[in-house]
């Protein structure tokens, strides 16, 4: 078993994570693990647990929450880390292993002894990757979050610092503008993120906003601290106003002097390097052997070019994997006449499933866009949107552009404030699924078996991701009967609708990842119903299997709808697809995630 410190405090032996409960217990194993490997005075653990007025019966409760985390340890199997009465306190012994503030700790230590910048770059991005949220968000201890908390986030920042210098360094100018937009944010005072953030943009041939980034961070220290900018950020400034080649980002000043020596005593004035593609911003992709959709393809596209040069914005939602992002890139080609300045696919999530922050995004978007003709019209596609505030500040797309976006939600909110058409996906018909095994197969493999490609449609659920992977396995195998692939795939749908060259096109994966962005009650609420309700149920249904009242029962199916995970609602009955209702009942036992009261 391991204990996690860097987020709320838990217990996890890797598939499942135990969350304790805001306790004394909670705040006693906080205050021994911060010190773990060391004897912690009683007074101070019982200061931490009470604050600097302690009841007159605080060592007596001290040792009765001992006894309640011995339970709470023997409970869960945790035998290596042992709590032990020593004199003048307590301490508990652990390892890196068993904690993941000493494994953070050792692992930028190892990297500080590393040579080369790639090696030293992946050890600190091993070591940034075991924090997984704020820090001890579950202990309720004023006295830790006062002493604490503060030098565990300073050890971070220093290490996201450091792997910000090697990124300039080695050139990746692009990776670290996404660390540094999010850091120099929530934290606005630490002036080396703002200059390593203005280095990464004039190295990416962005002067106008490194100007901008430096002026606002002027104006910030001036009137928030009542004191000027930095040496280095004034030296850095005045080298992009001149338009200097920074040089190479140097391993001990990641900022650079003002200029670099050109070997004659001369100062070197070049402007910084294009910008590279960005890895969120790309163009817009054709789809290959796009079929369905034709009456939402004809009603979107009646909306994209609709006579007059108002912007345009369309969200189409749906389920994971129903086929949003496909249909978005079809429209995009289906009217790139009408947008000469291009077509542009934003990814609003990055590949490990981060939401990118607006400021990225909006950063990104203004880079893809800043070579566009004035009158010239751009048509964006914001992909996998997570919430409204994400892409707010990307609408509209300039004064007569075209925004599409895809999300699994509906995104009310963004509909509330910016206008815009709204399409909510569902799955194919029989016929939309029988042309896209025609379109994939050939229409003498499917016209062969009609009545088996009808019945592998049913067994797809007709589910587009479904029956494009199957497809996919069909075509790999010509020899394969459609009667043979049915029964075949009815003895194991999620393991068999997974390609093994594309781990990333997996129903397993994809419907995983849709759960994994939902608060933890949402999930078990979801899990509870797909597993124990009939494929049709009511809003009163969910109220008995939920154990809520009416109103938060039908919030709760509500938002689970509106996330793509239930189909149809009020006033009508619920149903959950066949798929996820499968995956439910295989994944129900390792999702759990409880909320552990000690």
């Amino acid at each position: 078993m391991r204990f996690q410190l860097l987020g709320p405090l838990s217990i996890t032996d890797g598939p499942d994570t135990v969350v304790l409960q805001p306790s004394k217990p909670t705040i006693l194993l906080a205050s021994l693990l911060l010190h773990a490997n060391t004897v912690v005075s009683a007074d101070y653990l019982q200061r931490t647990m009470w604050g600097e007025e302690q009841p007159a019966t605080s060592r007596a409760a001290l040792q009765t929450c001992v006894l309640r985390l011995r339970r709470l340890f023997t409970k869960h199997g945790v035998t290596e880390t042992p709590i032990e009465a020593v004199p003048g306190g307590y301490r508990i012994t652990a390892g890196p292993r068993h904690l993941d503030l000493i494994g953070f700790r050792e692992e930028v230590r190892r990297a500080a002894d590393v040579a080369d910048p790639e090696s030293e770059l992946h050890v600190l991005k091993g070591a940034l990757s075991l924090w997984e949220g704020s820090v001890l968000a579950n202990v309720r201890s004023d006295v830790l979050h006062r002493d604490e908390v503060p030098r565990l986030v300073e050890e971070r920042l220093r290490t996201l610092e450091r792997a910000c210098d090697l990124k300039l360094l080695l050139g990746r100018c692009g990776e670290a503008l996404v660390e540094l937009w999010s850091a120099s944010r929530a934290h606005p005072g630490h002036e080396r993120f703002r200059e390593q953030l203005i280095e990464a943009l004039y190295r990416t041939g962005r002067q106008t906003e490194a100007l901008a980034e430096y002026r606002m961070v002027k104006e910030y220290l001036h009137d928030e601290l009542g004191v000027d900018p930095s040496p280095a950020l004034r030296r850095l400034e005045l080298a992009i106003l001149r338009g200097e080649d920074l040089g190479p980002a140097d391993d001990r000043h990641p900022a650079g002097a003002a200029y670099t020596s050109a070997g004659n005593g001369e100062r070197r004035h070049a402007t910084a390097p294009a910008a590279p593609p960005s890895a969120a911003v790309e163009p817009v992709e054709a789809v290959h052997s796009f079929t369905g959709r034709e009456a939402e393809t004809t009603a979107l596209l009646e909306r994209l070019t609709a006579p007059g040069h108002e912007p345009v914005t369309l969200l189409v939602s749906g389920a994971p994997g129903i086929g949003k992002t496909a249909l978005a890139r079809h429209l995009a080609h289906q009217v790139k006449d009408s947008f000469p300045a291009g077509l542009f696919m934003v990814r609003m999530v990055a590949p490990d499933g981060t939401p990118r922050s607006p400021d990225d995004a909006a950063a990104e978007v203004a880079a893809a866009l800043r070579d566009q003709v004035r009158g010239e019209r751009a048509l964006l596609v914001l992909d996998d949107v997570v919430d409204a505030d994400q892409v707010r500040p990307l609408l509209p797309a300039g004064a007569d552009g075209a925004v599409i976006v895809t999300s699994r939600r509906g995104l009310a909110g963004l509909v509330a404030t910016h206008g815009g058409w709204v399409l909510r996906l569902g799955t194919f018909t029989e016929e939309e699924s029988y042309a896209l095994l025609v379109a994939v197969l050939g229409a003498e493999r499917v016209e062969a078996e009609p009545e088996e490609a009808r019945r592998l449609a049913e067994a797809c659920g007709h589910h587009p991701l479904a029956l494009r992977i199957m497809s996919a396995r069909l075509l790999t195998r010509p020899a394969l009967r459609l009667a043979d692939s049915v029964s075949w795939l009815a003895e194991d749908p999620l393991a068999r609708l997974s390609l093994a060259d594309s781990p990333e096109l997996s129903v397993h994966r994809v419907l995983g990842g849709a759960l994994d962005r939902l608060d933890p009650r949402l999930v078990e609420a979801f899990l509870k119903v797909a597993a124990q309700l009939p494929d049709d149920f009511t809003a009163e249904d969910g109220v008995r299997v939920l154990g809520m009242s009416p109103v938060e029962a039908d919030d709760v199916l509500d938002r689970l709808a509106d996330a793509g995970l239930l189909e149809e609602g009020p006033p009508g009955p619920y149903r959950v697809h066949e798929l996820l209702r499968v995956y439910a009942r295989r994944t129900a036992p390792f999702r759990s995630r409880p909320i552990q009261k000690v």
